[in-house]
């Protein structure tokens, strides 16, 4: 889908495109893709959008500027769970043409949207168009950073009351979201590295420009953060783990050294060879005492033993 949005107390659709304004196109089918090559002579590299693995880059093909920026997005799956990942977003700028291509659904365009809306803004367009989508982009890295460390904390006070699997993997996909994230920060820091060069000679609003600098770094710094968090926790719960299987062995280890007694005894006594107490009626009870002393004797010295502490 096409949409055309001019910038007049914030971006709103308009009919038809007019110079300046953002061409937004959203879940491109092969005709939406044919009208931007017929109309605007958009090069076919929009095609690199539609690949997730796609990474951060700057490029250029007559006289196009291709910035591809990784934005965050989230989902819920089939069982109710909160999935985080990040997908390419490609940009593309000549002249007082501004394309946007999305294949992925993410609220950073909509709520960029909005916010231009709620603030009056009057003059976004070219570069600092660009810059003003980079920095909505960090916004929301921190806002579903937020979220996850929202998700950590509630995770952890329930692995506090019991270990549970499903718990830990949940934790466990905490993990593999950050990873995408730092990933996907570090890719778009080099982006903004390459555009800061590129922008020295180029009409841009060198503010905007540092902010974006800085909600990337702090994106960049809140994930890793949290990253070494979540792998400390997973340590300890590894460590706890292990600490309560080694109790568990331990308790086993003494039970079945405990009833190896009686086992002995009985052994001993059922051998077929006498022993004065095969034709006495003392014989079965005196064994029991036998045994539950030999047992209680066992469980002093066990008690006692630094092995078992």
């Amino acid at each position: 889908m096409i949409s055309y949005l001019k910038c007049k107390d914030g971006f709103s659709e308009i009919h038809q495109w007019k110079s300046g304004c953002w061409i937004r196109v959203t879940k491109p089918t092969a005709d939406d893709l044919a009208v931007l090559k017929e109309r605007f002579a958009v090069p076919d590299f929009t095609h690199d959008a539609e690949d997730i693995e796609e990474r951060p880059r700057v490029d250029h093909e007559d006289n196009w500027m291709m910035v591809f920026v990784r934005v965050p997005c989230k989902s819920i799956d089939g069982d109710g769970d909160t999935i985080f990942s990040t997908a390419p977003m490609a940009i593309l700028i000549r002249d007082d043409v501004f394309i946007s291509v999305n294949y992925y659904d993410t609220e950073v365009l909509d709520d960029f949207i909005r916010w231009s809306q709620r603030r009056h803004v009057n003059a976004c367009k070219g570069y600092d168009l660009l810059l003003s989508l980079m920095l909505s982009t960090s916004v929301w890295y921190l806002k579903y950073l937020k979220q996850m460390n929202t998700m950590m904390n509630a995770a952890e006070e329930r692995l506090e009351q019991k270990m549970d699997n499903d718990e830990l993997m949940r934790t466990m996909g905490l993990g593999k979201f950050l990873i995408y994230f730092i990933t996907s920060l570090k890719g778009n820091m080099t982006v903004l590295a390459r555009l800061k060069k590129r922008l020295r000679t180029l009409p841009h609003d060198e503010d905007l420009l540092e902010d974006v600098e800085i909600e990337t770094q702090q994106a960049v710094d809140t994930a890793s953060i949290y990253n070494d968090i979540l792998e400390r926790q997973q340590e300890t719960y590894s460590s706890v783990i292990g600490n309560n299987l080694n109790r568990i062995m331990k308790t086993l280890t003494v039970v079945t050294i405990l009833l190896m007694i009686p086992t002995v005894v009985a052994g001993y006594y059922g051998m077929n060879v006498p022993n004065g107490l095969e034709s006495r009626w003392v014989g079965f009870p005196l064994a029991v005492i036998i045994s539950l002393v030999l047992m209680a004797i066992g469980y002093f010295f066990i008690s006692h033993s630094k092995f078992f502490k």
